[in-house]
């Protein structure tokens, strides 16, 4: 964070001793930063948003750092005033969605698909730094964009952040009784949308030699157009979507995308492996033709299923591999 700082023209061993109050509330602050930006991007879907939020967030909790006081403690302010900011910011621009959230899948394989830009689309969240991985994963950070702003934050400070009913009711000016409705509410659609069991668990189960020779088998397939190599790492009914692309595939329909689009007619590619949203990624370049460097085209996040993949979900653009910090070429 940068706040703005007072110019101390004092000189001496007492304004050596005397800490800016924005300098102090900066090294207080730094700690959570992390999980501060990582609860405005489960409760925003867009790490774009999240930066903005949390920068205004911030912004807020300094010039009304007096209710520190009333909330007992730094970090119940900070997420009552991210939270709140989250709420405001997802009012004005829309809860963020996946293509699968348009319509039912593709039958037919669209060789020319327009990028749907009217769409806020869900996008992909860096290398989780602490704990709870298996919340910024994909399909539970999918299934609370479907959520209202009150149940999305009712759930995400109680379950994931351990705030209690009365906590929460306090930051969300509401009771105890509301919270503990919403809560319910949420945890039910929540538990329709997200599969069990989660991937971090499925992650450890698999372990991570074999993850990674899954990763480098889709990378080979694709690299080389091999249609029976990729059938052989998915499951039947693998869906296959890329946002901000509105169709989207499902068993064979995804196949055969596969085949007349990626695998057959794009060109040339490149691959590294990547992590996002605490899922395997695959980081895909393209060379359309020519001769030069493969230039950043999407980044697939990888969804397994025991030790096949059943979710492939490609988010084009180059922005997202800044943000994964991941190199535009290759």
């Amino acid at each position: 964070m940068s706040v703005g700082t007072s110019v101390d023209s004092e000189t001496g061993a007492g304004a050596q001793n005397r800490r800016d109050p924005a300098d102090e509330f900066t090294r207080l602050v730094e700690p959570l930063r992390a999980q501060l930006h990582a609860h405005c991007y489960r409760m925003l879907g867009s790490v774009h948003d999240a930066d903005d939020a949390l920068q205004d967030a911030l912004l807020r909790a300094w010039r009304g750092i007096g209710a520190v006081k009333e909330q007992g403690s730094l970090r119940a302010w900070l997420y009552t005033v991210a939270t709140r900011t989250c709420l405001d910011l997802a009012a004005a621009r829309g809860r963020r969605a996946l293509p699968m959230d348009l319509g039912p899948a593709s039958e037919r394989v669209e060789l020319a698909p327009a990028p749907l830009t009217e769409v806020a689309w869900l996008e992909p969240y860096p290398e989780a730094v602490y704990e709870r991985r298996e919340t910024v994963e994909l399909a539970f950070v999918a299934a609370l964009q479907h959520l209202p702003g009150n149940q999305r934050a009712a759930l995400l400070l109680f379950d994931v952040l351990g705030f209690s009913a009365a906590e929460i009711a306090a930051m969300m000016r509401t009771t105890p009784t509301s919270v503990n409705s919403a809560l319910a509410r949420a945890r039910r659609l929540v538990a329709e949308r997200v599969p069990a069991p989660t991937q971090q668990r499925t992650l450890r189960d698999v372990g991570d030699a074999r993850v990674r020779e899954l990763v480098t088998r889709y990378a080979t397939a694709m690299e080389r157009g091999d249609t029976a190599g990729l059938v052989a790492l998915v499951t039947q009914d693998v869906t296959w979507s890329m946002p901000p692309l509105p169709h989207w595939y499902r068993g064979k329909a995804a196949i055969e995308f596969a085949a007349e689009l990626p695998l057959k007619r794009c060109g040339s590619w490149r691959h590294l492996p990547a992590t996002a949203n605490a899922q395997p990624a695959v980081a895909c370049y393209l060379r359309d033709g020519g001769t030069g460097p493969h230039r950043a085209w999407s980044v697939s996040v990888l969804t397994l299923r025991g030790e096949r993949i059943s979710a492939i979900t490609s988010f084009i653009g180059e922005e997202h591999f800044d943000r994964l910090g991941l190199p535009l070429t290759q």
